[in-house]
């Protein structure tokens, strides 16, 4: 059976209730960790899916409820600052995390006649370096607070595919994949675990008729994928049971036959 009690885990990018980074908040919460979330309502509102207002406080509120601790507070990996910022928030408010989920992403739809300097930089920043610089002060925070023996677990959450029109967002996202193996390697002796998670194309709010229309057949399953299927398998990678699993990237997409 799968416990997470007594652990506390930071998940980024925790804005909208039809998210993957709610669901993966929920399932980690009902497996006993207690829950540091982040979002950053500036990109939702001009970039993504919309604002859902008020939403991270009424999932605080939904989470302790269950029986957990948690917080959470605004932040912009593009900032160079961000990473200590988050960690250091995450330390005083619940202590030092031993799960950390790289779900925080910026997109914005890019083709090959739209694609400029400013559009790669803007995904890159997030990404990539804001988001290896947290993982990096994550396993050093670990690293100095963690009594020896003690299990971590990275996640990154990943995405690829050939859609053209979302040049830079793929390219920044795939661009992790390489990260993985090397840094579980570097990780290793901390007894942290590194996977890339994929989820596929998932409902999590973004996907208008047409595109469930055109994304249903290609679900073998007969089915779209949810928030919560990404969850469950993020839930599974961050357990005890998962320990000798690592530098691996997991494709969670159903059979989806996209590729």
């Amino acid at each position: 059976m799968i416990t997470l009690k007594n652990k506390i885990a930071v998940v980024t990018g925790v804005s909208r209730s039809t998210g993957i980074g709610t669901a993966i908040c929920r399932s980690l919460a009902s497996f006993g960790a207690d829950i540091f979330f982040t979002h950053w309502s500036a990109f939702d509102a001009k970039e993504g899916n919309g604002l859902d207002p008020g939403w991270p406080e009424a999932l605080k509120r939904e989470l302790e409820t269950i029986g957990v601790r948690a917080f959470h507070m605004e932040a912009d990996l593009a900032k160079v600052e961000s990473p200590s910022l988050i960690m250091d928030q995450a330390e005083q408010k619940l202590g030092t995390p031993a799960i950390l989920i790289n779900n925080a992403t910026f997109e914005s739809p890019a083709n090959y006649k739209m694609l400029d300097a400013l559009t790669l930089d803007n995904h890159y920043a997030v990404n990539v370096r804001g988001t290896i610089l947290l993982t990096a002060e994550f396993a050093r925070r670990f690293e100095t607070n963690m009594p020896q023996g003690t299990v971590g677990r990275v996640i990154f959450m990943l995405s690829g595919g050939p859609d053209p029109n979302n040049l830079a967002y793929i390219t920044t996202k795939s661009a992790l994949t390489g990260i993985v193996e090397p840094l579980s390697v570097g990780l290793a002796h901390l007894n942290i675990t590194v996977n890339g998670f994929n989820p596929g194309p998932t409902d999590s709010g973004w996907m208008n008729e047409d595109m469930k229309q055109h994304f249903l057949g290609m679900f073998p399953m007969g089915r779209i994928g949810t928030p919560q299927d990404a969850a469950r398998g993020v839930a599974l990678l961050v357990s005890d049971e998962s320990q000798w699993i690592t530098g691996q990237v997991i494709k969670s997409e159903g059979g989806f036959l996209g590729r």
